[in-house]
């Protein structure tokens, strides 16, 4: 079977390519030439003024099962990435009971084998997250996980921060961090500042971070480990990457699309869609995740997807659980916040969602290169749409979003050459 993409904007980072023409696909791969074979089934689908894109990679996303199907499943999250334009998701490791060991990473992994798009899961740095003893990483690697990961349960002891480190480093993978100093935000709730002290809501320093940042690529270049530093939020943080990344230190780092978005002045309704970890920053924090987009301090966008039932939301704020979907909104987001407004060309923004993913975790994918599986997303970027959280494809209704206008439009994702959603 063949599918010819005819008369688009291909957008293609990997190699620099950002003109106009056809793709064909057949048998699940990119091959050269845009001619359909004659005699051989197929499929056209017409392009015109939309942009051919390599399939977006997500490297940060909750899936929540095993153990809290109620907010999302495997099958679920993987519908809502599709809809949102991604043709693979990373999973994190704070499930119940928690990935930390062969068996879990295999069953994590045969549920994702019948999803819509190609999900790949990390395991937990300690056993069952807790942060005290170190976890099987050679086991889970060998199972299959792509990376090690401290998310949601970030490692406080610096030693075994460091253990974690070496033995990654061993198996070739990198360590995903979670950055916060625990010790500083007990029963926090938002960004420490003007805003927490009108609302009366206990503070959370942005020094939390940055400290933990600043550990974290300390102990990269003592061990020579590749860090990721998951979504950043603050300014220091993005001014921290940028030193490590001048010494030569191997790091990368990501952030979401609610901190170049959205400040902590969302919280000022007691919204808690928008009560998310960590928190919503500054003006001052904007400017400067977009300037680390701009100079590529910042590698990846990444969505943080973390979907959360109504009765885990829908409580005082103090209460309600931290984050917010994002697999649907990410690509409008980036568009309406970066590539409008001039803060990052097309190209880079993709990149951003393609092939600085795929690097960072070793995958072959993030690509339109002949011969390539063809993971492929189709999107209009001119296309006005409105939020409806209640049309998500997730089990979770949590973003700050609902209702938003925000310019750009999945139209197909295509995942090993077949279409697993369209906008017909």
């Amino acid at each position: 079977m063949w599918l010819l993409l005819k008369g688009g904007r291909i957008v293609d980072p990997s190699r620099g390519i950002d003109e106009g023409g056809d793709l064909l696909i057949q048998d699940g791969r990119i091959v050269g030439g845009h001619n359909a074979p004659v005699g051989e089934d197929g499929r056209t689908i017409d392009c015109a003024g939309l942009v051919v894109a390599p399939g977006l990679i997500d490297m940060h996303v909750h899936l929540r099962e095993p153990g809290y199907e109620h907010k999302e499943t495997i099958a679920t999250g993987a519908r809502a990435a599709a809809a949102g334009g991604f043709t693979t998701i990373l999973g994190m490791p704070n499930t119940k009971p928690a990935i930390d060991n062969r068996a879990v990473v295999e069953y994590v992994l045969n549920e994702g084998a019948d999803a819509d798009v190609n999900v790949l899961t990390t395991g937990a740095a300690t056993k069952g997250n807790d942060g005290a003893e170190m976890a099987e990483i050679g086991d889970m690697v060998d199972a299959g996980a792509v990376a090690i990961s401290d998310d949601a349960f970030p490692v406080q002891n610096a030693d075994l921060m460091r253990r974690v480190m070496e033995y990654s480093r061993m198996f070739d993978v990198p360590v995903l961090t979670h950055c916060e100093d625990t010790s500083l935000t007990l029963d926090a709730v938002m960004n420490e500042g003007v805003n927490a002290t009108i609302l009366g809501l206990r503070p959370w320093p942005r020094q939390a971070e940055s400290i933990m940042v600043i550990r974290n690529i300390l102990l990269s270049e003592l061990t020579g480990c590749p860090v990721h530093i998951q979504h950043v939020s603050a300014l220091e943080s993005v001014g921290e990457v940028r030193w490590a990344k001048n010494r030569g230190i191997p790091v990368t780092c990501e952030t979401c699309p609610q901190y170049f978005s959205l400040t902590d002045a969302a919280l000022n309704t007691y919204n808690s869609n928008a009560k998310v970890n960590p928190p919503l920053r500054t003006d001052a924090d904007v400017e400067a995740i977009k300037a680390g987009l701009a100079d590529e301090t910042i590698d990846a966008i990444a969505t943080d997807h973390a979907p959360h039932s109504l009765e885990d939301k829908q409580v005082e704020l103090q209460y309600a659980a931290f984050g917010m979907v994002g697999l649907e909104t990410a690509l409008p987001l980036v568009l309406t916040n970066l590539v409008k407004p001039n803060v990052l060309s097309l190209c880079d923004a993709i990149a951003k969602m393609t092939i600085a993913p795929a690097r960072i975790l070793g995958l072959d994918s993030g690509t339109l290169a002949d011969g390539a599986v063809a993971d492929v997303t189709i999107f209009d970027p001119d296309a006005t749409v409105t939020v409806r959280a209640d049309e998500f494809k997730s089990m979770g209704r949590n973003t700050p979003f609902d209702g938003v206008e925000l310019t750009g439009k999945v139209i197909a994702t295509i995942v090993a050459g077949k279409v697993v959603s369209s906008d017909e």
